[in-house]
């Protein structure tokens, strides 16, 4: 008798790969924080009930997991690790409960071979906890549909409650149930269940109010701005309109991967055919998020990551497809997952086989990591500067909050940045306090800049006292030039008042 292959030692042994390839990406020396992560990583540094433009969730993680691992990049990535993790098991779970041990080990393979699941697993942003909380919330949802316990209404609200402390889209899960009970005919059956996840759900909007009480619901006028709302109404271009709707598209079908789609248009079709309920259940969530937001992109630009929080349940409702399908799906399956996951980690990865020393792989990796290089070189300059200079008490500045929060993590007494409003949107370093202190107090301000050659008339100075351009490269490729300029006394504080959000 043939033993059964073991799928979850498959599922741990693939899971603990990943997990190590991120951990050496991460210890990189010539990677550096993304600088949203480094921006997270700022707010658990000045802990609120919210932010500006978040919830406090992101920002409660980094603070607990510096706390154990200090303030290092793995102190700040090992929670998306762990919420990639989270994911990629509830996924499995899923899979195995609705189908097979099988289908569940391919479901979390597919899963982890998507963009959208490296990006919210390798980086710690505000999508990391939101899809693994949005994942955990529609597998409790459809274990209370099918038992009609409270008991797994009750968790689904949990995690729900959680996802929406996360990023406030997760309130998609709402409308998503209740058409599905509707659609399901469960409504009558369910609906006290519902209400009960519906209120302690609810309970994860707390924070956002206080803190949108206290601040004159600044996050409320940020996310109608986002919208396309809440400003100048402008006349509907319909080839802009367009546009924007195609570049949404291709960009939402490469965050499943080039190499899946045809496993993608398969179930599709499938569930199309068939209209089977769990099918259906699957499909119904990444359906919605990609509509609500493919309207929404006729209106504003989306960012491709924006609805793909909603995605992972496609990845069940793949692998269900494609194990019953032909051993040439089955190869296609198979080369679609291992491409889809080896192109990551030959990026991700150091450079073990050299071939990244080529000229054009050389300059897709610099292109990619362009964002994540250069802060740690800039933070050691500005301290032997000091160093130099003989001017320990001063503080940094620059005109992004990017900027200002990278050097903030990088030096190594960590200080409180500050952002000089040369023409941004409003953001949380608006809310905080600014240069405004230092006016006629005789401080020493270091500009640090990669667009502009000193603050204009946004901040005047009485003295400069020095400055330098500082080249920064990338595995010894020419990449950007900083500004470092270092002036004495702010006598006029000027910034841009931003009017928009």
């Amino acid at each position: 008798m043939q033993k059964s292959p073991n799928y979850p030692l498959y599922f741990w042994l693939s899971t603990i790969g990943l997990v190590i390839a991120k951990i050496l990406f991460t210890l990189r020396p010539e990677i550096d924080l993304f600088t949203e992560e480094a921006q997270y990583w700022l707010w658990s540094q000045n802990m609120a009930w919210h932010y500006y433009s978040k919830p406090p969730l992101v920002a409660v993680l980094n603070y607990i997991s510096t706390a154990i691992l200090g303030n290092t990049e793995l102190g700040i990535r090992i929670n998306a690790i762990l919420l990639g993790i989270g994911m990629s098991w509830i996924t499995f779970l899923f899979g195995k409960h609705l189908y097979s041990p099988k289908i569940g080990f391919w479901s979390a393979m597919i899963l982890q071979a998507m963009p959208l699941w490296w990006l919210a697993s390798t980086f710690h942003m505000t999508d990391s906890a939101l899809t693994f909380f949005w994942g955990l919330g529609v597998y409790f949802a459809y274990r209370g549909l099918e038992e009609g316990k409270k008991t797994w209404w009750i968790w689904a609200g949990v995690a729900t409650a959680f996802g929406l402390m996360a990023k406030v889209v997760m309130m998609l899960i709402f409308p998503f149930l209740l058409i599905y009970l509707i659609l399901a005919k469960k409504w009558k059956a369910q609906s006290k269940n519902f209400i009960v996840f519906v209120l302690i759900s609810l309970l994860g909007f707390i924070p956002a109010l206080i803190w949108n009480w206290q601040n004159d619901f600044n996050t409320v006028k940020h996310l109608l701005a986002l919208g396309g709302g809440g400003g100048k109404a402008e006349a509907f271009d319909t080839g802009k309109a367009f546009a924007r709707f195609f570049e949404y598209l291709g960009g939402q079908l490469a965050m499943i991967s080039i190499f899946l789609l045809p496993l993608f248009f398969g179930a599709f079709r499938n569930v199309i055919r068939t209209k089977n309920q769990k099918e259906i259940y699957l499909l119904m969530p990444a359906l919605m998020s990609w509509a609500a937001f493919a309207g929404l992109s006729l209106l504003t630009s989306i960012e491709v990551n924006w609805p793909v929080f909603a995605y992972g349940s496609l990845a069940i409702l793949m692998a269900a497809w494609i194990c019953e399908q032909s051993l040439t799906w089955l190869k296609i399956r198979n080369w679609g997952v291992g491409l889809s996951i080896s192109l990551p980690l030959f990026f991700l990865l150091p450079d073990f086989t050299f071939l990244k020393s080529i000229s054009p792989i050389k300059n897709a990796e610099k292109a990619a990591f362009r964002r994540m290089a250069g802060y740690e070189p800039l933070a050691e300059k500005l301290v032997a500067l000091r160093d130099t200079l003989g001017i320990q008490d001063s503080f940094i500045f620059s005109e992004t909050y990017h900027m200002a929060s990278e050097l903030s993590f990088y030096l190594p007494e960590h200080p409180q940045t500050y952002m000089l409003n040369m023409g941004a949107r409003k953001n949380q370093f608006d809310l905080w306090p600014g240069l405004e202190q230092f006016v006629g107090k005789d401080k020493v301000g270091i500009f640090v800049s990669w667009n502009y050659d000193s603050p204009g008339e946004f901040a005047d100075f009485q003295e400069l006292i020095y400055e330098e351009e500082l080249p920064i490269s990338f595995r010894g490729e020419s990449l950007r030039v900083a500004k470092i300029q270092v002036w004495r006394k702010l006598v006029e504080f000027n910034p841009y008042l931003p009017e928009t959000y």
